[in-house]
């Protein structure tokens, strides 16, 4: 009987034990789920409040300039002019554009600037990225010294050239004036070279950063993919064009978007060497509105030529984007 008793007493016990936990469990487990919401609104909201400052800093910083860029490209508004009146006028500036000689040529400038200096950046880029693809000492040492010039701003490039190329003291301009190379007055000074010569300033200083782009592409792509290509009996000319180049595609996005964006609006080196002249030979548009802006003053037909500038690099970012699509497309499918 003592062995019956006590047998039924741990039943009792452990089924009390387990009523117990039941009814702890369902009693707590609406706390719990309240619980974890409070903590995961709380996490909700501490994420906005840490993107708070950063949405408003491009706000004030980007988005308002941008629009009040665009609102005052419809007036006619000069800071000359008493009171700071301002005059709508519509698409008068933008027109204005159009019939402006000195606007045209900036424009065709910064379109042969930015197509020159992009392409020959990519194909330079390309050849270093190439040729520093493989791992060694001498490799690593060559790319640290190849980053030297984009560590530089371009306004102290834009003064080492100039200095460079200086007719009466430079170290270069001088005796390409003696041996009657670039003319009694230098290349910058000359209405036919000084655009080559401002290209491959930027060239000089902005492969580098291709190179690097194209690089890190190169160093991530697959390596038995080469190997299985190599292992077939593809050439190294069959292999870049078959297995390298499709796989580089993204990298190559990348790296040309960021190039003709940059290269667009392209206002330190020019500024600097030739300040867009002889005459306009070298004016961009981004150096004309700066002139139109800060120089004459006229904030409306600056506006417009900012205006102007965004959208051709919208327009030429979506012409890489399609071209790009396209040959990954072919790439896959062959």
């Amino acid at each position: 009987m003592k062995k019956r008793t006590g047998a039924s007493t741990v039943l009792i016990q452990r089924g009390c034990s387990a009523l117990a936990t039941t009814s702890v469990g369902s009693i707590d487990f609406p706390q719990r789920k309240a619980a974890r919401l409070r903590f995961q609104d709380r996490r909700r909201l501490f994420l906005i409040a840490l993107a708070v400052p950063a949405v408003v800093y491009v706000v004030l910083i980007a988005l308002w300039p941008l629009a009040q860029g665009i609102w005052y490209s419809f007036f006619d508004y000069n800071l000359l002019r008493g009171g700071g009146r301002r005059t709508f006028v519509g698409l008068a500036n933008y027109a204005e554009l159009w019939t402006d000689s000195t606007a045209r040529r900036a424009l065709i400038n910064t379109f042969v600037f930015t197509f020159a200096a992009v392409a020959l950046e990519f194909v330079f880029g390309l050849c270093l990225a190439l040729l520093l693809w493989r791992e060694g000492r001498f490799n690593r040492i060559c790319l640290a010294f190849l980053l030297i010039p984009v560590t530089i701003t371009p306004v102290v490039v834009g003064l080492i050239f100039r200095a460079l190329l200086a007719v009466d003291y430079g170290f270069f301009g001088y005796y390409l004036a003696e041996w009657g190379i670039s003319g009694p007055r230098g290349f910058l000074a000359s209405t036919s070279a000084a655009l080559p010569v401002v290209i491959l300033i930027d060239v000089w200083e902005w492969t580098p950063l291709v190179a690097l782009i194209l690089l890190a592409g190169l160093k991530s792509l697959p390596g038995d993919i080469l190997e299985a290509a190599s292992a077939d009996g593809a050439t190294a000319l069959q292999r870049f064009r078959l297995v390298v180049l499709p796989l580089l595609l993204p990298t190559v996005f990348l790296a040309l978007v960021l190039r003709v964006m940059d290269a667009f609006r392209v206002f330190d080196i020019i500024f600097v060497t030739t300040g867009g002249g002889p005459g306009d030979a070298t004016n961009s548009l981004m150096v004309y509105g700066v002139k139109q802006g800060l120089q004459f003053f006229n904030i409306g037909f600056a506006s417009a030529i900012g205006n102007v500038a965004i959208l051709c690099i919208a327009v030429l970012c979506a012409a890489f984007t399609l071209l790009i699509r396209r040959a990954d497309v072919r790439a896959n499918e062959t």
